[in-house]
């Protein structure tokens, strides 16, 4: 058998529709999973900003660096004026201390 330029090929129609259709359904394989791996991917991309923000949340709300809560602001208040109530008392107490001493 010679192969050559004015080689002439046999094939029925019902091996030349199946093989168009095997080539598209290839190709048509080949596309859907491309497009998977990149969805897939820009997923992955998504997490790890996602994992970022909570990483640095996580370690800058506890100093307070990122804001506080309405309530931590108005708790914060609370604690500064109890502070001042207790250094007014904790000096009363010692004028009452020197003054109890000198009698």
């Amino acid at each position: 058998m010679n192969i050559g330029e004015q080689s002439k090929v046999k094939l029925d129609l019902k091996t030349l529709v199946g093989i168009v259709v095997g080539i598209v359904s290839m190709a048509g394989i080949w596309f859907t999973l491309t497009a998977e791996i990149a969805q897939l991917q820009l997923d992955v991309v998504r997490m790890q900003d996602a994992v970022q923000l909570n990483e640095e949340f996580r370690i800058k709300w506890p100093r307070g660096e990122m804001g506080a809560l309405p309530d931590d602001a108005k708790q914060d208040l609370k604690i500064k004026y109890l502070q001042k109530d207790m250094d007014y008392i904790k000096a009363v107490v010692k004028e009452l201390e020197i003054s109890q001493a000198k009698e």
